[in-house]
């Protein structure tokens, strides 16, 4: 007997059909003979429905705490419908919120970290050999106050979760059958990995791929959590997810990660003297505003420029923020761009082979591409261009380090939400 930790986005229990099925599934594998624990999201599109419901009510930026009240009924939706689907296929199952399951979190409301887990009662129920099915995206702070995890909230709460109980093994249930080299969407013959290290599914979820959120692949890494990312539409075999993947023959990128979500800002006509980059990037992260790659260039007439680029979603709130401090920096202009992408490739062997970041470069220079930033790391390279050239740059790359394979593969509806 093992203990599994199995968790389920909105897409894979959106009506009472998948419902139904998930369930099937939970049972099917409780009567091999393991106990589990269940994670699970939102039906389907509740969440946005709620998030517009509240636009309606309210006018301007809704309050924090009263967001997570609503936000959080989601959840408790599905728990309390698939303990039923459970309990109808003649297995005993029983539903818990995330502060019934002992989740606790900071102060902070719409994007709460888990500071601690207090599963008493999961294990009371594993006794009694019921299925325990948890509410995902959501905790409690010690004063008792409901809170959200935002974005990828669920998955969060799943691999916590299975550190917390010391499960053997935790399982991602989404809308794809695996994690692969790059979205299927953009390359029709991108590859399912058999395995990957957390390292490298890290440093893709962190660069935009949306299979698993980052905080969910840190908490696997720190714990060491199996985790396995599959279908819950196909029996296929999924992803593993674990410290060190099997080497590849000649394979030294292990996939290609897009983020198009990127503005690049420039500060012109800077004073060079010291001082000037800790005052502009300790305004910025007072406003919770997050700096990815930052270019300087040289020096001329004791004026300087440098670049830096943020979420798209942030440059309008960025710029103002650099406006408001002009008259301690002293810069002469300010101007951004929107219309751009950034492209990355990741892979634990780009650390002992020379030339792959040279490869990256020609590659795209021979198809056009122009390169705007530039930012490295031991196992990613990564770079800013032009958003209507992502579809070509990402076809070329991943043929030329060899990613491509003939299979079709099989990709499903839209990403989970979290």
């Amino acid at each position: 007997m093992s203990l599994i930790v199995m968790k389920f986005g909105g897409s894979s229990v959106g009506d009472a059909e998948r419902m139904k099925r998930v369930a099937k599934r939970i049972v099917d594998r409780k009567r091999e003979g393991h106990q589990c624990v269940i994670v699970v999201s939102a039906m389907g599109d509740t969440t946005d429905d709620l998030i517009d419901l509240s636009k309606q009510i309210y006018d301007g930026p809704p309050p924090a705490r009263e967001m997570d009240m609503l936000l959080s009924t989601g959840e408790q939706v599905s728990v309390s419908l698939l303990s039923m689907a459970i309990q109808s296929l003649g297995e005993p199952a029983v539903s818990y919120t995330g502060w019934q399951s002992g989740m606790i979190t900071e102060d902070v409301h719409g994007k709460a970290r888990i500071t601690d887990i207090q599963p008493h009662r999961l294990h009371k129920a594993l006794e009694r050999d019921a299925v325990v099915i948890v509410a995902g995206f959501q905790g409690m702070t010690e004063d008792g106050e409901i809170t959200t995890l935002g974005r990828g909230g669920s998955d969060t709460t799943a691999v916590a979760l299975a550190a917390a109980i010391e499960a053997d093994l935790c399982e991602i249930y989404t809308d794809v059958d695996g994690i692969y080299s790059t979205d299927p969407r953009v390359v029709k013959n991108a590859r399912k990995l058999k395995e990957i290290s957390y390292d490298e599914m890290l440093e893709l979820a962190n660069l935009g791929a949306a299979v698993l959120h980052p905080r969910a692949v840190e908490y696997a890494k720190n714990y060491n959590v199996a985790l396995v990312v599959r279908s819950s539409f196909t029996r296929n075999e999924g992803t593993s997810v674990k410290e060190e993947a099997e080497m590849e023959q000649g394979i030294v990128v292990r996939g290609i990660a897009f983020d198009k979500n990127v503005a690049r800002i420039s500060i012109l006509g800077v004073p060079d003297k010291p001082g000037q980059l800790a005052k502009v990037f300790t305004s910025l992260a007072a406003e919770q505003i997050d700096v990815d790659i930052i270019v300087q260039s040289g020096v001329l007439n004791g004026l300087a420029d440098f670049s830096f680029s943020v979420s798209l979603s942030d440059r309008d709130r960025a710029l103002q923020t650099i406006e408001n401090i002009k008259g301690e920096i002293g810069y002469r202009d300010v101007t951004s761009e929107g219309d751009l992408v950034k492209i990355s490739i990741v892979g634990a062997g780009m650390v002992s082979t020379p030339g792959v970041a040279a490869k990256m470069f020609d590659e795209l220079s021979k198809i056009g591409v122009s390169i705007n930033m530039v930012s490295t790391s031991e196992i990613k390279i990564s770079c800013v261009i032009d958003g209507k050239q992502l579809t070509q740059a990402v076809q070329v790359l991943h043929t030329a380090y060899g990613l491509d394979t003939q299979e079709q593969v099989y990709v499903g509806g839209p990403q989970d939400r979290r």
